[in-house]
């Protein structure tokens, strides 16, 4: 299904701040809809005249009219007149009779949608931008409690808010939505003062498990969250203006172990503000799992800085015993260790720089290759190393093993291929959904009779590639000179049970 703004813009009749808007507003798409307890559809224009669906809400908090999406749909011609006269009158428009939608009598409601032509500014576009319609369910029709009552009046203010421009508020932060207070949470309705003169029961009940022992209709927001605070030393600048209901902005307040999201709407009439929506949600478990996450995240990252470091000083011993090994062959064993391990310790390294336990390989490639240039050194060997294509992110599983492998693979193309000449290693990596490939090429002497060795590095590869990774490994040698090493590695491997 193609996206919202995709979808506008291929209409041709909107801009880039049209679209920026009905996003706003679509954010807050869920919480119009169980407000109203109805079913809401955003429509654009077209350059036909007509209009077309680009959004699409269902209740929480009642039963659907549509258990089919309309998105991407041409209006239906029974809604066609209405959704006019609401986009050219730039006024609500309600329908004159009930609307009957597969045998069940509904209600529809068209609203113009304004834009704001700025934070600051008085003044809003010359026509509307789109049109909502609200669809209600009337066969479900009883008497309606007071929280019903008051939530439709929510609904009522918001909707006349966005047809005048004045909601969605480009005052409000646009943080995560993640814990969000939705309708169904706690609703509180407050006076221009900042009286509450409704509190919903999952309302009252977090102040409750805050220690708010009263009833909250009557009461100033403020002066209950002040007693709830009395003796906290750190409090969020927005509070005061969150329980007020003078800015449209999220805060949390924690009392007695229990934490409760708060998120104020202001409402206005013509630009007046005359009260405010409350809406809160007891978060208390949520940020319990979020700061656990956060320990977890620092703790994996400490580990894997732990496990480098741990794994740079054995391979700083191996180098010091290495230099005071008097025999060559020694000497060169210690040497290839300290190596591996190094390797191995740049994996850790870039772990320990993030949250995600996915590796950009290019990168420890590209620190890998600066291990090789030792060995050439050592070798008196110039050796040009040259990547083509790209490894991508690699999980953890496959970064480690791999970086090992490719160590092996590029030392031996360096201490056998191109021992005492000047030469080229080319690594070539190669990917897509389904395996990764890898090519190690060098202009050196080749294969000996085109026979694999059969020593510990050779040993250690065949080990890591096929037995880790579940790849498959082959040496050839090219035509002319020069060895060939190509690696095959599956990503569907690591998945199977």
């Amino acid at each position: 299904m193609s996206t919202l703004s995709d979808l506008v813009l291929a209409q041709g009749r909107s801009s880039e701040a049209d679209v920026e808007w009905l996003h706003l507003l679509v954010g807050d798409w869920q919480l119009l809809a169980d407000l109203a307890f109805a079913d809401m559809v955003l429509w654009v224009p077209t350059q036909t005249g007509s209009f077309v669906a680009v959004a699409h809400a269902r209740p929480s908090s009642s039963a659907t009219l549509f258990y089919r999406d309309f998105v991407g749909q041409e209006v239906r011609p029974e809604w066609r007149v209405q959704i006019d006269q609401a986009f050219t009158s730039t006024r609500i428009v309600d329908s004159a009779a009930p609307d009957w939608y597969e045998e069940t009598p509904t209600r529809v409601r068209a609203v113009p949608v304004l834009r704001r032509l700025g934070a600051s500014r008085p003044d809003v576009t010359d026509a509307p931008i789109a049109v909502i319609t609200r669809h209600t369910n009337l066969s479900e029709a009883r008497t309606p409690s007071r929280q019903e009552l008051t939530f439709n009046q929510c609904a009522n203010d918001l909707f006349a808010m966005i047809a005048a421009g004045d909601f969605p508020d480009l005052g409000a932060p646009t943080g995560p939505r993640r814990g969000a207070p939705r309708a169904s949470d706690g609703l509180l309705r407050l006076d221009v003062d900042g009286t509450v003169t409704f509190a919903s029961p999952n309302g009252l009940s977090a102040f409750n498990r805050m220690g708010f022992d009263g009833e909250l209709e009557g009461e100033s927001l403020a002066e209950v969250t002040t007693g709830l605070l009395q003796g906290k030393l750190v409090i969020d600048e927005s509070l005061p203006l969150v329980v007020t209901g003078r800015a449209p902005w999220r805060t949390d307040i924690e009392a007695r172990g229990v934490t409760v999201s708060l998120r104020a709407i202001p409402l206005r009439d013509r630009g007046e503000r005359m009260g405010a929506i409350v809406l809160c949600r007891d978060v208390t478990e949520l940020r319990h799992q979020e700061r656990e996450l956060i320990t977890k995240d620092a703790t994996i990252r400490e580990i894997h800085h732990r496990v480098k470091n741990n794994l740079q000083t054995v391979a700083s011993l191996l180098r010091i015993q290495a230099r005071r090994t008097h025999t060559d062959v020694a000497r060169e064993a210690l040497t290839q260790a300290m190596r591996r391990v190094a390797s191995i310790a740049v994996v850790h390294d870039t772990l320990s720089e993030g949250l995600s336990q996915n590796v950009d390989f290019d990168t420890v490639f590209d620190r890998v290759l600066m291990l090789i240039a030792e060995v050439a050194s050592s070798h008196n060997t110039t050796v040009r190393p040259a990547l083509v294509g790209s490894f991508g992110a690699l999980p953890s599983e496959y970064a480690t093993p791999l970086a090992l492998a490719l160590t092996e693979l590029v030392t031996n193309a360096v201490e056998h291929g191109l021992d005492g000449r000047d030469g080229e290693v080319e690594i070539v990596a190669e990917r897509d959904d389904e395996q990764l490939t890898v090519k190690v090429r060098d202009n050196g002497v080749g294969l000996p009779e085109g026979k694999v060795g059969s020593g510990l590095g050779t040993q250690i590869v065949r080990t890591l590639i096929q037995g880790e990774l579940g790849g498959t490994i082959d040496w050839h040698t090219l035509v002319g000179s020069g060895t060939e090493v190509t690696i095959e590695i599956p990503f569907r491997w690591l998945t199977q049970p």
